[in-house]
C-alpha cells in the first residue's frame, strides 16, 4: 500500500503510518496538503494520512475544505500524542541559538515557551523537515521544534524536551481515500457536511435530531460558504452505537437541510 504524508521521515505524520500501517509502509513525502491530497486523488498513492485537528491549537480548517473539493472519503482515524522537543546540532548551547523553526501548528502548540524566549521565530513546511535542514547545513544558529524521532533520524541534541503548551497534546489524523468504506460492520463514527437555510432555530432542529437517536457529535466545525458571504457549511464529526439510528437520523437531516455530504463512515479509533 502506498500511503501519501505531509512532510519527511520524522515527521509527525510519518509515524502516524508507521504506528498504524508498520515500519515497512510504503511512504510517499509531500511538501504541502494540496500535494497530498492530489497524489490520492490522481491514485498517486493509495490512501492519504491528514493532521485534522489538534487539542491545544484547534481545526486545521483548509484541510477539512481540501478532503471536500477533492471528493475524497475519510476511511479512518488515529491520534497520537504530540511531544515537541526543541533540538540543535550536537554541543550547540541554547545561548548560540538565534532562531526557532517548525511548522505553524508546531509553534502555535508550544506558545507558551516561545514567549519567554528573544529568539527569532521562523515557520517553515514540516517539523522535521527543519531538523533535516539543520542537520544536512550545519546550521548551529537555528533549532528545530521536532518530534523525539526526528532527532534520532538526523542526529540532533536535544535542548530541552516537551516544551508543547500542555503536557496531554493529541493530534487527531484521518486516512482519505478516493474510495469509502464498503462494509457497515462494526463502523461507529461519521463525518458529513450540512448547509443550513437562514432560518431562525435551523441549526437547533438538525441538532436535536441527532439528540433524539441517540448520536452525540464529538465536532461541529462551521467554515464559511465561499461563495454565499455571511453563510456557512457545518462539518461534523459525530459517533452511533446502532446503525440503524445512525441511517434514519441522517434521512431526517438530508430534509430538513439544504445539503448533506457524507465524507465517511468509518470505525473511531483512539489510542
Amino acid at each position: 500500500m502506498k500511503i501519501a504524508i505531509q512532510g519527511i521521515l520524522g515527521s509527525y505524520h510519518d509515524e502516524v503510518a508507521k504506528l498504524r500501517f508498520g515500519d515497512d509502509s510504503n511512504i510517499i513525502e509531500c511538501s504541502s496538503f494540496d500535494a497530498l491530497v492530489d497524489s490520492v486523488k490522481n491514485e498517486v498513492a493509495d490512501i492519504g494520512i491528514m493532521a485534522i485537528e489538534n487539542s491545544i491549537a484547534g481545526s486545521i480548517i483548509p484541510n477539512y475544505s481540501l478532503i471536500d473539493n477533492y471528493d475524497l472519503s475519510i476511511i479512518g482515524e488515529y491520534y497520537i500524542s504530540i511531544n515537541h522537543q526543541l533540538m540543535a546540532l550536537p554541543g550547540i548551547d541554547f545561548s548560540s541559538i538565534e532562531t526557532i523553526s517548525s511548522h505553524p501548528m508546531a509553534l502555535l502548540q508550544c506558545k507558551d515557551f516561545l514567549k519567554t524566549t528573544d529568539k527569532t521565530i521562523i515557520e517553515s513546511k514540516d517539523t522535521a523537515e527543519v531538523a533535516r535542514m539543520i542537520s544536512d547545513e550545519k546550521i548551529s544558529t537555528t533549532a528545530a521544534i521536532a518530534s523525539p524521532k526526528a532527532a534520532e533520524i538526523y542526529g540532533l541534541d536535544i535542548l530541552m524536551n516537551n516544551i508543547q503548551t500542555i503536557s496531554n497534546n493529541e493530534t487527531r489524523f484521518v486516512f482519505i481515500s478516493n474510495n469509502d468504506n464498503k462494509d457497515f460492520q462494526d463502523l461507529n463514527k461519521a463525518s458529513l457536511k450540512i448547509i443550513l437555510s437562514h432560518e431562525s432555530g435551523s441549526l437547533a432542529k438538525i441538532l436535536n435530531i441527532f439528540n433524539d437517536y441517540n448520536i452525540n457529535l464529538t465536532k461541529v466545525q462551521s467554515i464559511p460558504v465561499i461563495k454565499t458571504p455571511w453563510k456557512y457549511s457545518f462539518f461534523i464529526d459525530l459517533t452511533f452505537n446502532k446503525s440503524d439510528a445512525f441511517i434514519k437520523a441522517i434521512e431526517l437531516v438530508k430534509r430538513n437541510s439544504e445539503f448533506l455530504k457524507i465524507f465517511g463512515i468509518y470505525k473511531s479509533f483512539k489510542k
